[in-house]
């Protein structure tokens, strides 16, 4: 018995029982989901502010300038049709290949589709194609951002000590109010710097070619990376589904359910306090007719307030748990609905600052959550893809024709209705959220299927 026992070899351990999977440190997961959506959103935003003061006269100049306006608009809706879609590609290969290397296929994608809007000639060049050229570069970045944000909070959540995911996954939405700063503080500065004749004939550009710099940094940070913890359990225990979209919406659509109505507000809030203002408080006509650098100083003043209470919601949500949280913030936003109206429509400094400092502080309270909350909601083999798929189907129904419908309705009712607007989305997600499932004490390995109370 002895010598059969010596001679026999012992069984091998199955790999993930005998060495845990290498860890990111803590600051390189916070630095690598901060700087990504930074430039991601970067990126995403020169077009939303482009689309207010320069495409209208550049690619759509044709007709009157509330219908080159919104026809401008329209190709900004462009992205939000494609962000779904590329959740569902980007997140396949999410749950298939890994976090790291589908971050860095999405980075990519934005990248070199907002650098190409750099380079596109104009409608006076060659004619209907420039628009068409156009509307095809935002699709692209549509794709990019779709995959981008459900692989950024990931990264943030599944590397987060116990306790922290609130606040850890607020770092990829900072990219948020740091993109939207970057990306009107180069317009700003070059408003300033140049004339209005050179800054549409080629100062335009420069933000979106900048963007070249900003990808280098971004690729190099994130190249450096180790897979998540979460994710790299799933690969040991050979538990990757092949088609995580069929599995998602199969088994998990109650979550996207969930998590799409969720986000509503957030949307909405968000491009009515941004885009929608910035074309508002510009237009000499049918808005307050200020200058355009003057406006993008009020909405700098305001992306601070949005800067600074984004790590704090995430600090609540820890502490308080997500639903007291978002509840107490979704009912802030449907009395800020009521008031904004007369704040923005008073045209006074201290008004439209008003509105804009309440309105882009509620962003970050609302928003700083979410990279947490909708994670939260899926199982580790399928949760980029389903994250993902609710973040952008919110982007879909909350955010790719607000900026069209809130013009649409301030031009035609007046801006009160605009406020009501805001009302009806922030009382859908209050009611998403009464039902929703406290989920700050899950363990991200076991998750629940269950979503609601």
């Amino acid at each position: 018995m002895t010598d059969v026992a010596e001679d026999t070899p012992a069984p091998k351990r199955p790999q993930a029982e005998t060495a845990e999977p290498p860890t990111n440190p803590k600051r390189k997961v916070l630095t690598a989901s901060l700087v990504g959506t930074s430039i991601e959103f970067y990126d995403f935003y020169i077009y939303a502010t482009a689309a207010v003061l320069v495409f209208p006269y550049l690619f759509f100049p044709e007709g009157d300038m509330t219908a080159a306006r919104l026809q401008s608009l329209a190709t900004f809706a462009i992205a939000f049709v494609a962000r779904p879609i590329g959740s569902w590609v980007f997140g396949h290969f999410g749950d298939r290949i890994g976090r790291k290397a589908t971050l860095v296929a999405s980075l990519l994608t934005m990248g070199i589709a907002t650098i190409a809007i750099g380079l596109l000639p104009t409608y006076a060049q060659i004619g209907v194609a420039a628009p068409l050229l156009l509307a095809l570069c935002r699709f692209g970045q549509g794709l990019g951002l779709g995959g981008e944000w459900g692989g950024a909070a990931l990264l943030a959540t599944e590397n987060a000590p116990a306790g922290k995911r609130g606040f850890y996954g607020t770092f990829p939405q900072l990219g948020a109010p740091i993109g939207f700063f970057l990306a009107n503080g180069v317009f700003l500065i070059l408003s300033q710097a140049m004339s209005d004749e050179a800054f549409l004939a080629y100062g335009w550009r420069i933000p979106f070619l900048l963007s070249t710099v900003l990808i280098i940094v971004g690729l190099w940070v994130r190249l450096t990376l180790h897979e998540t913890p979460a994710f790299a359990k799933v690969i040991a225990s050979g538990e990757r589904v092949k088609t995580p979209i069929v599995e998602v919406f199969r088994h998990n659509w109650p979550a996207v359910v969930i998590g799409t109505l969720i986000m509503l507000a957030t949307y909405v809030l968000f491009y009515l306090m941004t885009v929608f203002s910035l074309g508002f408080g510009t237009d000499p006509e049918t808005g307050l007719g200020y200058a355009r650098t003057d406006f993008l100083v009020f909405l700098l003043i305001g992306v601070v307030f949005f800067g600074v209470f984004t790590p704090i919601s995430g600090l609540l949500a820890d502490k308080f748990g997500r639903k007291p949280v978002l509840i107490t913030v979704t009912s802030a936003i449907i009395v800020f609905g009521f008031a904004m109206g007369p704040l923005l429509g008073s045209g006074s400094t201290v008004g439209v600052l008003a509105f804009l400092v309440i309105g882009l502080s509620l962003m970050g309270l609302t928003f700083g959550p979410m990279a947490a909350v909708l994670p939260e909601l899926f199982p580790t083999k399928v949760r980029y893809t389903g994250a993902s798929a609710a973040y952008n189907l919110a982007s879909l129904l909350g955010a790719s024709f607000a900026p069209y419908i809130a013009t649409w309705l301030a031009a035609t009712f007046g801006l009160a209705w605009v406020g009501g607007y805001l009302i009806l989305v922030a009382t859908i997600t209050l009611g998403a959220l009464i039902v929703s499932r406290e989920t700050s004490n899950d363990d991200l390995d076991t998750i629940s299927a269950k979503v609601t109370k």
